[in-house]
C-alpha cells in the first residue's frame, strides 16, 4: 500500500506543475495592463512603466512564471492590489462556506440519485424506470442558474419559507446558517443526482441485481430492501466513489454560478469578484489552488479505490 500510495504521488507531481504554468499562461494572456488597472486611468505612461519594471511585468513570461512558481513554493500566492489582503488568507475565509456548499449539494444529489438508482434497477424496463430515466435527462438539460432562479421564485417569493440571498456562519447561528444555504445546496444538488442515478443505476445495479448471490439471497428469504441496498449496493461502491470524485469539479464550476445569484461570500463568488476587478495576482492564485484541490481529491478517490478494492494497488484491476 505504501508503494502504491508512493507511485501515487510521484505523479501528482508533473501534474500539478502543467496545472500551475497553464494557470499563469492563462491569467497572463488575459487582455490588460495589470499595471494600468492598479494605477487607475489618470496613470501616465511613465508611472506605469515603473510599475511595470518593479512588478516584473517587463520581463519574458517564463522568467515571470519562474519567479511566481517560487514564491509560491515559499508559501507566498500575492497580495490583492484591491483589498491588501493575501491569497491565502482570501482563501481560507472563503473555503468553509463553499465547502459546506458542495457537501450540502452531494448529499442532496446522493439522497436523491442512490434511491432512485436502486429503485429503477429494481424495475428495470417498468413504466416507473422509463419515466425516472426521461425525467433524469430532462434535468441534465436545465441550467443551474435557471434552476436557482425557480427555487428563489417558489421558496423565497411564493411560499416565503427561505431566505433569497444572504450567508449566517454556522458558528454564529447554525439555524439562520442552514436557511440560507438549503436553496443553493439544493440549486447544486438538483443538477447532481440524474447523472449519479444514471451511471449507478445502468453500470453496476442492472448487472449486480442478475448475479447468482442475489438469487442466493433471495432464496434465504432475506428482505428486497436488505438485497437492494446492502447485498446489490455494495459492489458499487467504486461507482459511487467515482462519481462523488468526478461532481467535486462539477460543483466548483457550479458554485461560481450560485455563489453569486445567492450571494455566498465563497470561493466562486472571490473568483467573480476578481475577474470583475481584474485582480489578476487573486485570480492565479485562487485558481491555482482549486485546480490543486480538485487534483489532490482525485488522488483521494485513488486512494479509496484501493481501500475498497486490493486488486487494483496490485495492478490487477
Amino acid at each position: 500500500m505504501l508503494f502504491f500510495v508512493a507511485r501515487r504521488l510521484l505523479y501528482l507531481v508533473p501534474v500539478l506543475i502543467a496545472v500551475s504554468v497553464l494557470t499563469f499562461v492563462i491569467a497572463s494572456l488575459l487582455p490588460g495592463d495589470l499595471a494600468y488597472v492598479i494605477l487607475g486611468d489618470q496613470a501616465t505612461p511613465e508611472n506605469v512603466a515603473a510599475l511595470r519594471h518593479d512588478m516584473g511585468l517587463d520581463q519574458p513570461i517564463w522568467l515571470r512564471y519562474l519567479g511566481w512558481l517560487w514564491h509560491i513554493l515559499q508559501g507566498d500566492f500575492g497580495r490583492s492590489f484591491r483589498t491588501g489582503q493575501t491569497v491565502l488568507q482570501a482563501v481560507s475565509e472563503r473555503v468553509p462556506i463553499s465547502f459546506e456548499l458542495m457537501i450540502l449539494a452531494e448529499l442532496i444529489g446522493l439522497a436523491i440519485g442512490v434511491p432512485l438508482a436502486i429503485a429503477c434497477a429494481a424495475k428495470a424496463g417498468s413504466a416507473f424506470d422509463r419515466f425516472m430515466t426521461g425525467s433524469a435527462f430532462g434535468m441534465l438539460s436545465v441550467p443551474t442558474f435557471l434552476s436557482a432562479i425557480l427555487l428563489i421564485y417558489l421558496f423565497a417569493v411564493e411560499l416565503r419559507l427561505l431566505p433569497a440571498t444572504g450567508y449566517v456562519p454556522f458558528t454564529e447561528d447554525p439555524v439562520a446558517n442552514l436557511r440560507f444555504m438549503v436553496l443553493p445546496a439544493l440549486t447544486l444538488g438538483l443538477a447532481e443526482w440524474p447523472g449519479i442515478m444514471r451511471v449507478l443505476r445502468s453500470s453496476d445495479m442492472i448487472a449486480a441485481l442478475q448475479e447468482d448471490y442475489i438469487a442466493l439471497a433471495k432464496a434465504k428469504g432475506l428482505k428486497p430492501s436488505r438485497i437492494l441496498f446492502v447485498h446489490a449496493l455494495k459492489p458499487s461502491s467504486l461507482t459511487l466513489v467515482t462519481i462523488t470524485g468526478i461532481n467535486i469539479g462539477r460543483l466548483i464550476g457550479g458554485a461560481v454560478i450560485v455563489e453569486s445569484i445567492f450571494a455566498l461570500p465563497g470561493i466562486g463568488r472571490l473568483l467573480v469578484g476578481a475577474i470583475y476587478t481584474r485582480d489578476l495576482i487573486i485570480l492565479q492564485g485562487v485558481v491555482l489552488l482549486v485546480a490543486a484541490g480538485f487534483v489532490i481529491m482525485n488522488f483521494v478517490v485513488d486512494m479509496l479505490y484501493a481501500l475498497l478494492d486490493p486488486r487494483i494497488r496490485h495492478g490487477h484491476a
